[in-house]
């Protein structure tokens, strides 16, 4: 019953400007961010393009479901590998 308190230092982001725990899904954290901004720049500059509603519409649907799918594909092979290296290292431990 004697749980200790994490201490301002040990914690992981605890150091003088912005920080983010280390985790394994960062890297999709960051292509997130970055199909949102160009996402935002397709939108802005869609219409310069092509002048069809319904072609803007595609245009932005094709960018939306591609940058989805990508997603899901990076997602679920970075949860794969760190399940398999939390397997190895669970049955490791227990050797």
């Amino acid at each position: 019953m004697n749980q200790q308190v994490p201490q301002e230092n040990d914690r992981p982001s605890a150091g003088k400007g912005f920080g983010v725990a280390a985790s394994p899904l960062n890297r999709v954290k960051l292509e997130l961010g970055i199909i949102l901004f160009v996402g935002l720049l397709l939108w802005l500059a869609v219409d310069s393009i092509t002048a069809e509603v319904a072609n803007q519409l595609l245009i932005l649907a094709a960018f939306g479901g591609g940058g989805a799918l990508w997603l899901v594909f990076r997602t679920r092979r970075t949860l794969r590998q760190f399940g398999k290296h939390s397997a190895d290292t669970h049955e490791a431990q227990q050797k």
